[in-house]
């Protein structure tokens, strides 16, 4: 619990209706889009300015207080999971778009903007920001940098760091960092990236300036229908090797296609073990050229069939289907548990099978729809939370999924972060060494580890406990090391 001392204090800097403390109230704040972890927070404050944050984190530090950022709640690791004893910052009334510079193409922006309205406000001079995650319509762009964000078109136009060319944050202690700038690069070390993916354990963002991008000429899509998911997987392989850089290349396999399918009526095959969905564009003579040497490599890898969107109503339909996959995948199951790992392109053919091959050992069905294009997956292991035990078994799954990846030189996560749900992979992913360096930056930043405090890098002595790290003679290799 929070002492009331720090509510009043809290109280006093804004408005009444901005300090949330009631249980109906703080409710709603309990869990991100991952709900199988839930808790509800010591009290919730909304400031809408700035200045309001500062003397927030200030109030805090100075009590001892755990501060845990949130925007929009659409992550899908617990990134934002509050605790007891912590405030809960929603930045969701800091939505403004303070500047956009058509000459310069770029955005200043607000953290509770929505990524899909930074799209729509740009359009009116041709441009449009690239990085689109299927949660575009809702998630905030502070909380695409916190989590380091992608989206289907990613492949080609990078994650959320290679769109962001500045940053304002504020640390525990209420100071202000200016990370990057309007330049293409800015001097000593790229802190900027550091941001980017730290999850809100190191400052609390509160300014982004984002690049803008020229809508492409033309955009054209085609739909592939493969006899197997490894067939598939290799058939992404040949794509990239055949020197095709696509905007965005989409793979989903049966129980997505038809989740998809009776969903959106994105007129998928039905008859598919798998699809991809290969998108192009560019001026029309390389879409031209890009879409035929697509056909002839998926003609020569497999795809029993292949189309093109016949007009731009077809492209975005196939697109609404894969979008809108999880919340269709949804309606197959009273639960389902979102992974997200990455793997080398050249891996994929295995790592499906490996999937497929856990799904059986466990009993539970699996539904993969990822990023295939960079090797990003979303298996989506389909549960019911009513039956007891069977959130752990699938947890369990999860964690051999994702150590799966590790095995064939990938990462347990590619956009959606480690929060609490990866923690433990960690201890898998990385050596004492290298979790130590994670501690000394997270020091660096937040000394007393109010930021976030037990998300994304775990203790060496929780490591040691899962067995999962080697420890020396029974010690830990760096017993000093903060454990927060």
């Amino acid at each position: 619990m929070i002492a009331d001392s720090v509510i009043r204090d809290l109280r006093a800097l804004l408005p009444s209706a901005a300090v949330l403390t009631a249980d109906e109230d703080t409710a709603v704040y309990e869990s991100d889009g991952l709900s199988a972890y839930r808790c509800r927070p010591g009290a919730v404050v909304l400031p809408e300015t700035e200045t309001q944050v500062i003397a927030i984190l200030r109030l805090c530090h100075a009590a001892g207080v755990p501060v845990i950022a949130r925007g929009s709640g659409t992550g899908l690791s617990g990134g934002a999971l509050p605790r007891e004893d912590s405030v809960l910052l929603g930045l969701a009334k800091l939505n403004k778009i303070l500047h956009l510079d058509p000459l310069a193409r770029s955005a200043r922006v607000q953290p509770g903007v929505r990524n899909l309205a930074i799209s729509g406000e740009a359009a009116a001079y041709g441009l449009y920001y690239a990085p689109d995650p299927s949660s575009q319509i809702a998630c905030s762009i502070g909380g695409n940098v916190a989590e380091n964000s992608g989206g289907v078109h990613c492949l080609k136009y990078g994650l959320t760091v290679h769109n962001v060319l500045g940053v304002r944050a504020v640390t525990i202690d209420g100071e202000i960092l200016q990370l990057g700038g309007d330049c293409l690069d800015s001097p000593g070390y790229d802190l900027l990236a550091l941001l980017h993916g730290s999850e809100g354990m190191l400052a609390v963002i509160t300014e982004i300036t984002v690049k803008l991008l020229p809508k492409p000429e033309h955009a054209q899509v085609i739909l592939a229908a493969f006899d197997s998911v490894e067939t598939a997987g290799a058939a992404v392989g040949a794509i990239i090797a055949g020197g095709i850089l696509p905007a965005g290349l989409e793979m989903m396999d049966r129980p997505a296609i038809h989740a998809a399918e009776a969903f959106i009526h994105a007129n998928y095959p039905l008859d598919a073990a798998a699809i991809l969905l290969v998108e192009v564009d560019g001026t029309t003579e390389e879409m031209a050229e890009d879409l035929r040497c697509v056909h002839d490599i998926l003609a020569a890898n497999g795809a029993t069939s292949a189309r093109t969107a016949v007009d731009d109503t077809e492209r975005l339909r196939f697109w609404a289907g894969r979008k809108n996959a999880f919340p269709a995948v949804g309606r197959l199951s009273p639960d389902y548990y979102c992974m997200d790992g990455t793997i080398p392109r050249r891996a994929l053919p295995a790592v499906l099978y490996g999937i497929e091959v856990l799904s059986e050992e466990y009993g539970l069905r699996v539904a993969n729809v990822f990023h295939a294009g960079d090797g990003n997956l979303h298996p989506l292991i389909l549960y019911d939370a009513n039956i007891p035990g069977e959130l752990h078994k699938t947890e369990q799954l999860g964690a051999r999924i994702l150590e799966l990846c590790v095995q064939y030189g990938g990462t347990i996560t590619g956009e959606h972060g480690v929060g609490m749900e990866k923690i433990d992979q960690m201890c898998v992913q990385f050596r004492a060494l290298e979790l130590a360096a994670f501690h000394g930056i997270k020091a660096a930043f937040d000394p007393a580890g109010l930021l976030n405090p037990g998300k994304a890098v775990p203790t060496l002595q929780r490591c040691a406990e899962l067995g999962a790290m080697h420890v020396h003679a029974g010690q830990l290799s760096h017993p000093h090391l903060p454990r927060f």
